[in-house]
């Protein structure tokens, strides 16, 4: 199969040609722990080599990681000095510390691992809430230190990537402390516009993560969705929806082997014409959910709504409202359940908040007050809770 050719957007003030498709390093990697050399199967690494190289050839140049994904960046050590290094745009990711010790530590950990002299974008890696957020932006915090990797060229590019509330990345993303972004948005979440929005002001990268499992667990869409995508598969729509918007310069794809490429590439075959491709894709979703929901619903359902940490309880309301929204209409359901299982701990700070199991709706009418839903929401969580509740689940990177 001959595969369109690669696109490429300027990834903001980076100045970086930046692929619409980025190969994230989240899924290919043997384990999420660290572990010696030795215990990598040889077909594990030689499917990771096969992975990267097979990324080139598709003009897929940004090569994305985190020192949080386990063997990731030590097998890629073993890969990437041995490919041109100018045809790269190598990403990593450090979380926030307390302390620029930690954070140059386990900087040089990752440099360590990687076996590269610089890296061209530095993401401070998930700053999820405002602790995070603090220890970032401080005096002596670790986007100074980050800067002071820069000066010393150890990393081209300083960014952030999040899982936060949207207040909380607008927040980051008006501080000017940055320039690019690593956030979520896609048809079933548009939460963070506002936060794009704000970052094409400041002329930063937009790099939207995880389009594929989080945008729906793509991968394996439920008849519904299959039926109302095509001729597209709803893989190849979300793709197209997220890159209509020129505000948007990459999407991550976590590739587990060299074909998880070729349906993103597939899509481009529409891009010259992606606003005809998915207008009528987008009508059809939009006119079910509208059906299912009603209209006033879906155009007002985020109105009012405060966030998990103004909720008693802590019930992630915005969330749980969300999944069970685009479940009830699209029959996204497995994903609704991998989400919402995620909740009251199983998530951390990644997907933090409690689930609806128990309430007092007289306490949470009134916290949701200003919402012109309220009195409709507690029925909506109870039903949420059947149709989502299963065993608690963990992240990917708790699952060793």
């Amino acid at each position: 199969m001959t595969l369109p050719s690669m696109r490429y957007r300027r990834f903001g003030r980076t100045g970086l040609q930046m692929p619409v498709v980025s190969c994230g390093g989240m899924r290919y990697q043997h384990k999420w722990s660290d572990v010696a050399p030795q215990e990598v199967p040889q077909a594990n690494q030689a499917n990771l080599e096969a992975t990267i190289r097979r990324a080139l050839e598709l003009g897929i140049t940004h090569i994305e990681t985190a020192r949080g994904y386990g063997t990731s960046e030590m097998q890629l050590g073993w890969i990437l000095p041995q490919l041109p290094r100018e045809q790269m745009i190598v990403q990593t990711k450090v979380r926030p510390y307390a302390t620029q010790k930690e954070f140059f530590d386990v900087f040089e950990e990752s440099m360590d691992y990687l076996k590269l002299d610089h890296v061209d974008l530095l993401s401070l890696h998930g700053i999820n809430d405002r602790q995070f957020l603090d220890w970032s932006l401080k005096k002596g915090g670790c986007v100074e230190a980050a800067r002071k990797l820069q000066a010393d060229g150890r990393c081209r590019h300083v960014g952030f990537s999040t899982h936060a509330t949207p207040d909380i990345i607008l927040d980051a993303v008006e501080s000017d402390a940055f320039d690019y972004v690593n956030l979520h948005w896609y048809f079933v979440n548009d939460l963070n516009w506002s936060s794009i929005a704000a970052a094409e002001k400041r002329d930063m990268g937009v790099f939207i993560i995880s389009p594929n499992d989080k945008g729906g667990r793509l991968y394996d869409p439920p008849p519904k969705l299959v039926e109302l995508c095509a001729p597209l598969t709803p893989m190849q729509f979300n793709a197209l929806y997220c890159l209509a918007r020129p505000q948007v310069h990459t999407l991550s794809c976590g590739a587990a082997k060299p074909s998880d490429f070729d349906e993103h590439l597939a899509a481009l075959e529409h891009y010259d014409q992606i606003q005809e491709t998915i207008a009528p894709i987008e009508t059809r979703l939009r006119d079910e959910m509208d059906r299912i929901l009603g209209a006033d619903w879906n155009a007002r359902w985020t109105d009012g709504l405060p966030e998990y940490i103004d909720v008693p309880g802590r019930i992630n309301v915005v969330e749980i409202l969300r999944l069970w929204m685009h479940a009830k209409s699209l029959d996204i359901v497995d994903w609704g359940k991998m989400r919402y299982n995620l909740l009251s701990g199983g998530g951390g700070d990644w997907f933090p908040g409690e689930k609806a199991r128990q309430f007092n709706e007289a306490k949470l009418i009134r916290a949701l007050s200003a919402s012109p839903f309220a009195d409709r929401i507690p029925g909506i969580l109870r039903e949420a809770h059947e149709l989502l509740d299963d065993e608690p689940v963990k992240r990917l990177s708790q699952s060793d």
